[in-house]
């Protein structure tokens, strides 16, 4: 034990001996030096733990803004389109073609909107069958439509369309966005005639055997710039995709945005089946054949600015029925028949401003001079008077005058006629028309006309029994 020796006020002096000294003071270096680099060592470990903690944090923050922050390589490949947000898209899409549809200024009703005439059911339903169509496709060729094929629908449209602005229109309906364009407007249309196509063995078309993968990456096809997608006074070819198959002794209407052609004779069979065809995106879409009325010839049809209204024609019998078809639902409502016309064919049909009258044609080899008032609301018929009307034939003429239906020439199976009469509806009256400067008709031979219509009934006849 080292002592410690006190002279006087000094502080204390030690009396170690210098080796003692010497080691306690090497064993005080030793410890400083031992707690320097003790001290060092924590520091470097003290910085190493709050790098991992900051890269710890920056891979935590950066995952969490992955969950929140769409990613460049997987947008486009990940985007999809809800029913919901298809059926506004396809309201966009009804809305365009209802803003065409024609409304006859005659008619003392204002044009309702769209929501009047097409609930939200009736567009989720639009919605859900070409999605049916497209799964039916990929169900059969275990893969979905490509994005190639959207893509050359797109294209088609563009390059092949009759009224260029309607296409505008419809585009900006949808956005300007080339993928909803695509899902929306391309995929109905694509989904419908790949269906109509698939042959008996359900081979997959060889157009749709091209695409690549699946991919939502599209571009927005430039649309033509001709004026209403024509040159002045020429032609272009209407498309035959889905077109409804050849016929004649049909009927056609248009809507302001669609013809529809409907009904008919194919040299074998009678037809109950039609087409809507779109000029604006050039492609046709077939007409339910649901409550569709039997098949016929020779009928007539008007449009209401809802409805195209059939009626009338022949069938081997003389009918009196009709339907009413709604393009917008694509469905069929019958008329009634109570204190309908009767059966005929070869008649005249016009749309007042609420009515569809219906005058003339034959009954077997006898002409008429009836009619009758059909109000499509009330689902009723009257009669046209038949007091001063014009004599009885078929094939008449007849326009609507905003007041009157003017009825002129024809044939009564005897002779070409060049007289007519207006009809007034509202007080259930004719007026005959004057013969004077009128054009003159030829006469022919009963014998002449007679052969002639037993031999073309006769043909139907045979082909049909």
């Amino acid at each position: 034990m080292a002592r410690r020796i006190h002279i006087g006020s000094g502080p204390p002096v030690s009396s170690e001996s210098p080796p003692m000294k010497r080691r306690r003071i090497t064993q005080s270096t030793a410890a400083c030096r031992s707690l320097g680099e003790g001290g060092f060592l924590n520091l470097r470990a003290s910085i190493a733990v709050l790098l991992c903690a900051i890269a710890a944090c920056w891979v935590l923050s950066a995952t969490v803004l992955a969950l929140f922050l769409p990613r460049a390589s997987s947008k486009v490949s990940e985007r999809t389109l809800s029913l919901s947000e298809r059926a506004a898209y396809q309201r966009g899409i009804e809305q365009v073609y209802w803003r065409h549809r024609i409304w006859p200024k005659e008619r003392p009703d204002a044009k309702p909107s769209l929501d009047a005439v097409m609930s939200q059911a009736q567009l989720e339903k639009k919605v859900a069958d070409y999605l049916r169509d497209s799964q039916a496709l990929e169900d059969e060729w275990h893969r979905p439509i490509t994005a190639e094929q959207l893509q050359a629908e797109m294209d088609r449209m563009a390059q092949l369309t009759k009224q260029p602005e309607v296409l505008r229109e419809l585009f900006a309906a949808l956005g300007n966005d080339p993928f909803v364009i695509a899902e929306c407007l391309a995929r109905p249309v694509l989904a419908e005639r790949l269906i109509r196509n698939f042959d008996a063995s359900h081979q997959e078309p060889l157009e749709s055997r091209r695409g690549g993968a699946h991919r939502n990456k599209y571009m927005l096809p430039a649309i033509s710039n001709g004026p209403n997608g024509c040159v002045d006074d020429t032609w272009t070819a209407t498309s035959t995709t889905n077109a409804p198959n050849a016929r004649s002794s049909h009927t056609t209407v248009w809507t302001g945005s669609e013809m529809i052609v409907w009904g008919g004779y194919n040299g074998s069979s009678l037809l109950n089946t039609g087409g809507r065809y779109n000029p604006g995106t050039d492609n046709w879409t077939a007409t339910s054949t649901t409550n569709a009325p039997v098949g016929r010839q020779e009928f007539t049809a008007v449009w209401t600015g809802s409805e195209m209204i059939v009626w009338g024609g022949y069938t081997g019998a003389y009918l009196n029925t009709g339907g009413r078809y709604n393009p917008t639902t694509d469905s069929w409502t019958a008329t009634n028949t109570t204190n309908a016309p009767e059966g005929r064919y070869e008649h005249a049909a016009i749309w007042t401003d609420s009515e569809m009258i219906v005058w003339g044609g034959f009954f077997g080899g006898i002409a008429l001079n009836t009619g009758g008032k059909y109000n499509p609301g009330a689902d009723t018929w009257t009669a046209t008077s038949t007091t001063n009307a014009p004599p009885a034939r078929g094939y008449p003429g007849a326009v609507w005058t905003s007041s009157e239906m003017i009825i002129w020439g024809g044939w009564d199976d005897f002779n070409f006629l060049n007289t007519g009469g207006k009809y007034n509806p509202g007080t259930d009256s004719w007026t005959a028309t004057s013969t004077t400067n009128a054009p003159i008709c030829p006469i022919r031979s009963y014998g002449s006309l007679d052969r002639q219509r037993n031999d073309r009934l006769g043909r139907i006849q045979r082909q049909l029994f």
